[in-house]
């Protein structure tokens, strides 16, 4: 194979990425971190995996970040986990300075990639991952919306016993706290979620899925979630690898779109080959609407306290 995705970070969702990817088969995979050997045993070990998993990319492991130059999409993972009780935004400014280095590489040795920012606190990451790379606006975006979409499409079947794969949701705003879910936008094979569900479960599924990964945290006491975040960073990775043109929720900068400019929030866009390819600006609620710009407003003061 000669074409390249790198994944910077070996943790819990850096490897589950790198494991997504060998399996997808559609690249080589260089993981890179800074725990000496750690990455090159991970990578070894998924490696050797594929003869019985049916892939063969391979998955190289590796402390220097010279390893990852030319690839085509970098998928950034590295960054402190919460833990139970911390926000997102309370690894601001640590997480901040990690993306500060590992932007730098990606910018000396990946200068014509498509950056998928995973770190949290996500939006604000995705916004500072654009600045320390200084690329285009639509190659540097971030996974939020899609991660939250698929926690509220499982809650959904969840309630209604019925398969995932047959729900359609949509969930914009901010990767935390402050995400906005959009039940009008929901659908169970072509079927509104209004129809087969009530209102005050609704709202309740809604405030789960703005949970969801506090919910893991709080549950796991030492970590965050990673399976679910690695298979939407995976999702994303095909959609612009393949150039599918897909119909996905992502953080995307805005330029006067739902009334929010200059900052990176989640919302729907199309997903290529050249990354964000569209915006689709949908008609929202009052409602909706003020929670969406209260979201942005949001991370707009967090923003500052990083000197922007």
């Amino acid at each position: 194979m000669n074409k390249k995705i790198a994944v910077i970070g070996a943790g819990n969702v850096g490897a589950t990425c790198a494991m997504y990817l060998a399996e997808a088969n559609f690249a080589d995979v260089v993981m890179v971190d800074v725990v000496e050997d750690m990455p090159k045993g991970k990578g070894l070990d998924l490696t050797q995996a594929g003869p019985v998993r049916g892939y063969n990319a391979k998955v190289i492991g590796t402390n220097d970040f010279k390893d990852m130059q030319g690839a085509d999409i970098v998928i950034m993972t590295a960054g402190l986990a919460r833990k139970p009780g911390m926000t997102r935004e309370d690894l601001l400014t640590k997480n901040a300075e990690i993306i500060s280095a590992c932007g730098k590489h990606i910018k000396k040795y990946c200068p014509k990639s498509i950056v998928l920012v995973v770190s949290n606190p996500l939006d604000l990451m995705t916004f500072h991952m654009q600045n320390i790379t200084g690329f285009p606006k639509n190659r540097v975006l971030g996974q939020a919306g899609v991660l939250d979409s698929i926690r509220f499409r499982t809650f959904i079947a969840m309630e209604l016993n019925v398969a995932m794969t047959d729900i359609q949701a949509m969930v914009l705003g901010g990767h935390g706290d402050t995400m906005v879910p959009l039940p009008r936008y929901t659908t169970v094979a072509g079927i509104p979620i209004g129809e087969l569900i009530d209102k005050k479960r609704i709202e309740e599924i809604c405030k789960r899925t703005a949970d969801g990964g506090g919910e893991i945290v709080k549950l796991l006491k030492t970590g965050s979630a990673y399976y679910a975040p690695a298979a939407a960073s995976v999702d994303m990775c095909r959609a612009i690898f393949n150039d599918e043109k897909r119909v996905l929720a992502a953080s995307a900068w805005l330029t006067g779109q739902y009334g929010i400019s200059d900052i990176y929030i989640g919302v729907p866009v199309v997903l290529g080959g050249d990354g964000v390819e569209k915006i689709f600006e949908l008609k929202l609620s009052k409602t909706e609407l003020a929670s969406l710009q209260g979201s942005a407003a949001t991370y707009k003061e967090h923003l500052k306290i990083m000197g922007y």
